[in-house]
């Protein structure tokens, strides 16, 4: 399957090649050039895919395949950096996912970025992301991640900041930036100590599951915790920065200032899952060595899905609202991580978290492209500015529908199908964590109800112009994705994904999805009573009721606030003016009383070096007879 690396060099030559002369093209030939060349990895990743898939199994399992590989870096024998491509289940997936989505974002920026300034640097930019992003999943090994990892984090740095000259969009992609790469350096320390002790970097022998490749940390503790605890825990912590887990969560409602179609790609399908795919990817090395951390996972998991499902429910842009849900769903996908085993339920909470990543990228970026057209339409974010937009915009109303079907867990969509299975797995864990979870899936209705009512029926904004539909080049990727929306929950996805490799057949708990169901009909009908018509006051008289409440919640329980206390005051009006108190007066003090003191002493004997051709001879002649004398009484 040597063929693969084109799936990464297509992209790459794009990016290159659009970076260099895309301004001497035309916005359509830059255009078409990102298209074809994401199309034609599309249609390899799906080639791929059918080959791996239909491939004989071996021992019941699919085995890992190393499509290519090269040795870029030598240490020792053992340890050594290497580039290549390792396809196995969930790598093939996420080409899957990752070339579906792209594809569909190229499509839908031909009419949605039409005539904007950078139109042929936009689509670079998409190219680069591409390729880091599918250079990230087929890593063979942790370090090649981490270099396509902070290749991520450039691309969206570009993106979230294409509009430059917007101060907002310059603050968010800053913002991006360093939060991520704050989380990245206990990334970077987690990998640092996997190798010392594991002596490599090799994906294949980290996750092994032989005890005997951490031998050398048995023992050694910090603070109480084992070594590999720490280690573990910090590769999350990168993971939790990646895909925005409270509290390192605070960049991903801020990169909705770049244009829609990148939200949809990055924030959504992509980028934001990267952190949960590279749990997944090392989830034996967590299972078997460090499981309290995978308990861990599912706490901040839980924690973050319903901070940010409650805080959707009173957001007024529309995309903010999608950008909290995408934070609640990854929040559904990492806990169903760390609730899972390889024993007892047969790793279920893994399968149902692979499964929910990829049925969520397609109805969320469908949801974010959807968000697309109607702000397209409609020339603002906030839902006050619409209303009434089902006759005007068909197409999009019933795409958005369907996701919004989806995300609520209603069968026979997607959503239903992996949302199930989460809520099967939590519940086995605990009942505690099962309830929490089936209560989220509900505030997850009700806040996209919410949002579809008073987007598509509440009473009609008055508008400058007439909204209308969106173009083709912008309702064909909707009703694809939609499409894949309706029929993607019934993939047996256990047959392909699973935590062990083996088949695992996906069943349906009625109890539990008869109560998810239950519980997602009653949110969408408080939604409908509350917004259908938009102008019930109820919503109006709870505000009222709990000001406080809807406050904290509408700014996100302070959170930002709280950063920026921590940084102005304590660590720049405090620590960091101390310190630059003491680099003003005592190093600099320091350095410009040495300057002093060499200025005079040169000022003291700079007589010496006078050019006078007499004054040399006399200190000549005196130096002479002063040796001449110390050599005599010697």
């Amino acid at each position: 399957m040597e063929y693969t690396l084109l799936i990464l060099l297509l992209p790459l030559a794009t990016f290159l090649f659009l970076g260099l002369v895309g301004m001497k093209l035309s916005e359509r030939t830059a255009g078409i050039v990102g298209t074809l060349s994401l199309g034609l990895a599309a249609v390899l990743s799906y080639v791929a895919a059918w080959q791996f898939f239909s491939a004989p199994r071996v021992e019941g399992i699919h085995p890992p395949v190393v499509a290519w590989n090269f040795e870029w870096l030598r240490f020792t024998d053992q340890l050594h950096i290497d580039l290549g491509i390792l396809l196995d289940p969930i790598s093939v997936m996420m080409l899957v996912v990752i070339t579906t989505v792209s594809l569909m974002v190229h499509l839908y920026s031909f009419g949605y970025m039409k005539g904007e300034r950078g139109f042929q640097r936009y689509y670079a930019f998409l190219s680069l992301f591409s390729f880091s992003m599918l250079g990230l999943v087929v890593a063979t090994n942790i370090f090649q991640t981490y270099i396509f990892w902070e290749l991520v984090g450039v691309s969206s740095y570009l993106l979230i900041g294409f509009y430059y000259t917007k101060p907002e969009a310059v603050a968010a992609s800053k913002k991006a930036f360093i939060v991520t790469r704050f989380a990245d350096l206990g990334f970077l320390i987690g990998i640092l100590l996997l190798s010392y002790f594991a002596g490599t970097f090799s994906f294949e022998t980290l996750t092994s599951g032989n005890a005997s490749v951490f031998a050398g940390a048995a023992g050694r503790t910090f603070l109480g915790c084992s070594v590999m605890s720490w280690a573990t825990a910090l590769i999350f912590m990168g993971c939790a920065g990646k895909s925005a887990m409270f509290p390192l969560h605070i960049w991903l409602p801020d990169a909705m200032e770049g244009p829609t179609p990148v939200s949809a790609l990055i924030h959504a399908a992509t980028m934001v899952v990267a952190g949960v795919y590279l749990v997944a990817r090392l989830f034996p090395l967590y299972y078997f060595e460090t499981p309290e951390v995978l308990v861990f996972i599912a706490v901040v998991g839980a924690v973050t899905s319903l901070y940010a499902a409650v805080v959707a429910c009173v957001q007024t842009d529309i995309k903010r609202v999608l950008a909290f849900s995408t934070i609640s769903q990854i929040g559904f996908m990492m806990v169903a991580l760390g609730v899972s085993g390889m024993e007892g339920h047969d790793g279920l909470g893994y399968m149902a978290s692979m499964f929910h990543l990829f049925t969520h990228a397609m109805f969320k970026a469908l949801l974010f492209l959807g968000a697309g057209a109607i702000i397209h339409a409609v020339h603002s974010n906030e839902m006050s500015r619409m209303g009434g937009l089902r006759k005007k915009m068909p197409v999009t109303h019933i795409t958005f529908l369907i996701a919004c079907l989806a995300i609520s867990g209603i069968p026979p969509f997607s959503g239903f199908f992996s949302k199930d299975e989460i809520l099967a797995a939590a519940f086995a864990f605990s009942p505690w964590m099962g309830w929490t979870m089936s209560v989220i899936a509900g505030i997850t209705a009700f806040y996209m109800f919410r949002l579809y009512y008073n987007i598509f029926w509440a009473v009609p904004a008055e508008q400058e112009h007439e909204p209308h539909e969106a173009p083709g080049s912008m309702t064909v990727p909707l009703v694809i994705l939609a499409a894949i929306t309706c029929v993607a929950g019934f993939i047996p996805f256990g047959h392909f994904v699973s935590a062990t490799g083996a088949v695992l057949p996906i069943h349906i708990d009625w109890r539990v999805a008869g109560l998810s169901v239950l519980i997602a009909c009653l949110a969408i009908a408080l939604a409908t009573c509350f917004y259908r018509k938009g102008t019930n006051s109820l919503p109006d008289r709870l505000e009222a009721t709990f000001p406080r409440l809807h406050r904290a919640a509408y700014r996100r329980f302070y959170i930002d606030e709280a950063y920026l206390f921590v940084t102005r005051r304590i660590i720049f009006g405090g620590i960091c003016s101390g310190l630059a108190w003491f680099d003003r007066h005592v190093i600099d003090g320091a350095m410009n009383g040495l300057a002093w003191l060499t200025g005079r002493a040169s000022m003291a004997i700079r007589g010496l070096q006078s050019g006078q051709v007499q004054q040399y001879a006399y200190v000549f002649l005196l130096g002479t007879l002063v040796l001449t004398v110390w050599l005599i009484l010697m």
